[in-house]
């Protein structure tokens, strides 16, 4: 794991006092917080924290680490400034489009801190399931997940996410959970309208015809979401789309052996926009967010 990024979950957790928090603070999640943490204490052959179920707190040698900690990441953060300034500082409209869930876990808080540190700097973005002509509809940069047709843009890999099936606990103590993938031909399904709906479901080993519609079928991913915590049935979604509610114990994955190849995810651009600020700040911060979220 990136020594840089194992040093800011080391301050996150000790600022927020806990994994959970620091996993929120970082926009990542708590699991990879605590590998992080863990590979950074291997790293340095000491514990930094003392854990107990109630609280989190320093050991001696995480205390005397800290100061050092700090100082390492305002020195970096200082030379990034220094090295922006001498570039010409991001300005004007910057376009974007992503899916409307990854856009608002993963996108948003880009665009954030990037306003938030260049006043000059606007942002139009849309957030729509649907892959939009970029060159038609003026976009600078688009975030695409999944295979990518040939053309002549400029696509940057920045992660991969995996298909996943899950439901909650409620319906499995309902109804059982599947043990193979022809189990499912008994149980309710939900899907979802967009890209990504098909009669089959791609697993590693076949792809899977809906013996009939969906039960349930709903138009966005957040109904799809909702409606599988409510226990109406099972999902087939993006492992970023349910993180939270699987760290929450609202969703529990299933067939998990049967999971596809992961899907990549690109940001694609013209090639004549790269060497563009803000288009170049944004490449970079989603790559570290990605980075930051497990995803990369």
């Amino acid at each position: 794991m990136d020594r840089l990024l194992t040093l800011e979950m080391f301050v996150a957790v000790a600022s927020e006092g806990g994994f959970a928090a620091a996993a929120r603070k970082l926009g990542s999640s708590p699991p990879a917080v605590t590998r992080g943490i863990a590979a950074l204490e291997a790293r340095l052959g000491t514990a930094l924290f003392h854990r107990s179920t109630r609280a989190v707190a320093l050991t001696d040698a995480g205390a005397a680490f800290l100061g050092e900690a700090r100082r390492i990441l305002a020195d970096l953060a200082g030379a990034e400034r220094a090295l922006r300034g001498a570039a010409a500082a991001p300005s004007g409209q910057l376009h974007l489009t992503a899916p409307v869930m990854f856009g608002r876990l993963h996108v948003l808080p880009v665009v954030d801190a990037m306003m938030t540190e260049h006043r000059e700097l606007g942002v139009r973005m849309m957030l729509i399931d649907r892959n939009v002509r970029i060159v038609e509809e003026g976009i600078d940069v688009a975030v695409r997940i999944g295979a990518l047709a040939d053309s002549g843009l400029k696509a940057v890999r920045i992660g991969r996410v995996r298909q996943m099936l899950v439901a909650s606990p409620a319906y499995l103590a309902r109804r059982g959970a599947p043990h193979g993938i022809a189990d499912l031909k008994g149980h309710d399904l939900i899907g979802t309208m967009g890209p990504r709906w098909t009669s089959e479901w791609q697993f590693a080993r076949e792809r899977w015809r809906l013996p009939a519609p969906p039960r349930l079928t709903v138009n966005t991913v957040d109904g799809a979401l909702a409606a599988a915590e409510a226990g109406l049935g099972i999902a087939n979604l993006l492992s970023y789309q349910l993180a939270e509610a699987i760290d929450a114990g609202q969703l529990i994955a299933l067939l998990e052996q049967e999971q596809p190849p992961a899907l990549p995810v690109h940001l694609l651009f013209e090639p004549s926009r790269a060497a563009l600020p803000a288009v170049r700040l944004f490449v970079e911060a989603m790559q570290a967010r990605m980075r930051m979220a497990g995803l990369g």
